[in-house]
């Protein structure tokens, strides 16, 4: 039995008045079950070892029963997928889910996921990121093939959602060799000045009104900046020219860890150029693997010249909509009170209503 077979048999044997939805206690799990429950969905949450305590704090956030697994790995076992489906549930993938059980394992995983599984292969290889922005024809930063091309700043960057751990800039290939290390599957990407919006944009393949595309609709529910150790706490350009701040064996090397999220919002002349990236990409999507459904975010530079370059997709709900429990200068255009988190929730609400639930599943 293929996928989609299997998934129309398991949904055929939903109690679709009683869906559960659920995901994994990280990353952005608090706005998910808080959206999820306002929406009148019971909540279950996946941990690892242990109930997390810190759940206890935020009551309206807490799931209403957890799944305790030792291991991520065991996530896809077929005791804990036996218990979810009893449970209709609907599994949420967020950064943290995705990273910790890998994508080609999300891929087979055997309960109904919100969204489309293969999205999140091409978010992980950034090859094929860079195929997806090069069919989509938005602006995009250069790629460097080899070392020995770099010719100015670059940015060195790994596959995987990992919150810019390991993450470097350089200038010259000879630097670049001296603080690759061990790692080796890497992406010499140019490095743009300019300011960094990250875009959250929500496509509804059944969603019949607002900003229209082909099939659908895009909205945009949020923006904001990561806060990354250290190098917010550093000049960038002094750090690009010189290595690193001063020159002993003890100098400060500028790191690219995510830490936070600050919210943002841009100038309002610039919104078409920014509804225009995030159709261009829906649509490509749909031509290279049926579609990406649901949220994703655009991380972009908008440089002096006020053009965005798309240096990355998260082809799934990214932890800076952590900012908009509520709702954010956006989306309280579209309606009051809409996180990220609450609008997945009305999105398979509505696609239960209109029978449509197989458009926004794998």
């Amino acid at each position: 039995m293929n996928n989609d077979a299997r998934l129309k048999e398991t949904i055929s044997s939903y109690d679709l008045e009683n869906i559960s939805i659920a995901t994994v206690c990280s990353h952005s799990s608090l706005q998910i079950f808080h959206g999820a429950k306002k929406e009148g969905f019971h909540t279950i949450g996946i941990a690892v070892g242990e109930k997390p305590r810190f759940y206890d704090a935020f009551p309206a956030a807490c799931p209403d029963e957890f799944l305790i697994v030792e291991s991520y790995k065991d996530i896809v076992s077929e005791g804990v997928v036996k218990k979810l489906l009893e449970k209709n549930a609907i599994v949420v993938p967020h950064g943290s889910f995705v990273e910790y059980l890998g994508a080609e394992n999300f891929l087979s995983f055997k309960v109904p996921s919100f969204g489309n599984k293969h999205s999140l292969t091409f978010e992980s290889d950034r090859k094929k990121e860079r195929k997806w922005l090069e069919g989509a024809g938005v602006p995009i930063p250069r790629i460097y093939d080899t070392p020995e091309e770099i010719d100015g700043p670059v940015i060195v960057k790994f596959d995987g959602a990992k919150g810019g751990k390991g993450f470097f800039v350089t200038e010259t290939a000879e630097e670049f060799y001296q603080k690759i290390k061990e790692h080796k599957n890497c992406t010499i990407q140019e490095f743009i000045l300019g300011a960094r919006y990250y875009l959250h944009f929500f496509y509804s393949p059944v969603k019949s009104t607002g900003y229209q595309l082909k099939k659908g609709s895009l909205e945009l529910l949020g923006m904001d900046r990561r806060i990354e150790t250290n190098i917010d706490e550093l000049f960038r350009m002094r750090i690009l020219r010189e290595g690193s701040l001063g020159h002993s064996k003890n100098s400060i090397q500028p790191s690219f860890v995510v830490t936070g999220n600050a919210p943002i919002i841009a100038r309002e002349s610039l919104l078409p150029k920014v509804f225009e990236l995030g159709e261009k990409v829906v649509e490509e999507s749909v031509n290279i693997f049926g579609g990406l459904t649901g949220p994703f975010c655009l991380e972009t530079i908008c440089t002096d010249n006020l053009e965005f370059k798309v240096f990355e997709i998260s082809a799934r709900i990214v932890a800076g909509t952590n900012l908009f429990p509520s709702g954010s200068p956006y989306s309280d255009f579209i309606e009051p009170d809409l996180s990220t988190g609450r609008r997945i929730a009305e999105e398979i609400r509505l696609a239960v209503k209109s029978n449509k639930l197989d458009e926004i599943i794998s």
